[in-house]
């Protein structure tokens, strides 16, 4: 399934020059370094729209796509004290002027802590908007020169955890439980950087160029990205095959997708199709968050033991509790490190039934 990673190799900056923007886009993009030293040269990329994302972009999207790639090498020349001064002070921008979504990142903090006050949960959602802004520097920086450098500042936390689980589930992959939550971007995006093939589920935006840059920063680095339109069959194709896939569940689903499960001091819509696709494939669920550190800058990947599934043959009643762990097990994340997670999602948008009052009025 996985093993220990070769470590990071000193040649890695000196290894990456300052390639022309055209250079960057053309090549197909492999990790630094695989565990066993090789590198996978199986991440394409076609002239910078990476072939999976199965979209045609028009004369507009095409050319909104390649100024926002351009924009973002641009902004990548920047050295980090600058760009990560610039995100942070966008992130205390949006705090001070993005009066809806601050109302709804207050909302569900006082449905999550009943017990602070307001200046208190208003000091953690301003510190959850720096922390966007941080991820917003580093977003620039996978989509800019020198992203491998990133590798550097991404560690693991008890990785034999995932090696010891190759004996116990031969021949299957994994579900990564995580969520948006530190430098989520970086993720995927760290365990491609360090030679592991990760695949994500990804939600096809209305903004067409802007999907094609997302998928376009994350193929690169080596995330596969897999269509949410086509992602039972090939999730089920994938982890039957090994494969790694993340899946972030701390959002709201729709109700005719939902199952209602404890989340803080709520009933929260979460997706009921986890829990079916692990129980289906009969693999492990881990739960896995990227956690920034003081600096800053700085990230460790926390791996924990996989979360134990009942399997009765109740199938509506194992779902139930299975995904109250896993929803249990985001919950325990965000109330260590508070500021580190989205609060501006609308988590509690659909209501366990149909007609209730909406939270966020």
């Amino acid at each position: 399934m996985l093993s220990a990673p070769s470590s990071a190799s000193p040649e890695l900056d000196r290894r990456e020059s300052l390639d022309s923007v055209g250079d960057v886009l053309k090549r197909g993009a492999a990790p630094a370094g695989s565990a066993n030293g090789a590198t996978k040269p199986d991440f394409p990329l076609s002239r910078g729209i990476p072939k999976t994302t199965r979209i045609r972009l028009g004369l507009k999207d095409r050319l909104i796509f390649w100024l926002m790639v351009a924009a973002l090498h641009a902004l990548s020349l920047l050295p980090d004290f600058i760009l990560y001064k610039l995100g942070e002070a966008g992130g205390l921008m949006f705090y001070r002027f993005d009066r809806r979504h601050v109302r709804i990142g207050i909302r569900n903090l006082e449905i999550a802590f009943p017990e602070l006050s307001d200046a208190q949960r208003g000091r953690i959602l301003r510190a959850s908007y720096i922390n966007l802004g941080r991820t917003g520097a580093e977003y620039v920086r996978l989509g800019g020169f020198f992203y491998r450098r990133l590798a550097r500042r991404v560690s693991y936390n008890r990785l034999d955890i995932w090696n010891n689980l190759t004996p116990k589930y031969p021949g299957k992959g994994a579900l990564i439980l995580t969520a948006h939550f530190g430098g989520f971007e970086l993720l995927p995006a760290g365990h491609a950087l360090h030679g592991f093939q990760i695949s994500l589920v990804h939600h096809t935006q209305r903004f067409l160029a802007g999907d094609a840059l997302v998928t376009f920063i994350r193929e690169r680095v080596g995330v596969q990205i897999i269509r949410k339109h086509t992602a039972a069959r090939e999730m089920l194709r994938g982890l039957k095959r090994g494969d790694i896939i993340g899946i972030p569940l701390d959002q709201n689903a729709k109700r005719s997708e939902a199952i209602w499960v404890p989340f803080f001091n709520q009933l929260a819509a979460t997706p009921s199709g986890f829990d079916r696709l692990a129980m289906m494939v009969g693999v492990p669920v881990l739960p896995v968050f990227i956690v920034r550190q003081p600096d800053g800058r700085s990230h460790v990947i926390e791996l924990f033991e996989e979360i134990p599934q009942q399997r009765t043959g109740d199938r509506d009643a194992d779902a139930l509790v299975n995904t109250a762990r896993y929803q249990k097990a985001i919950e325990e994340m965000v109330r260590k490190y508070p500021e580190q997670w989205l609060w501006t999602h609308r988590r509690y948008r659909t209501r366990p039934v149909s007609g209730t009052p909406s939270l966020y009025d």
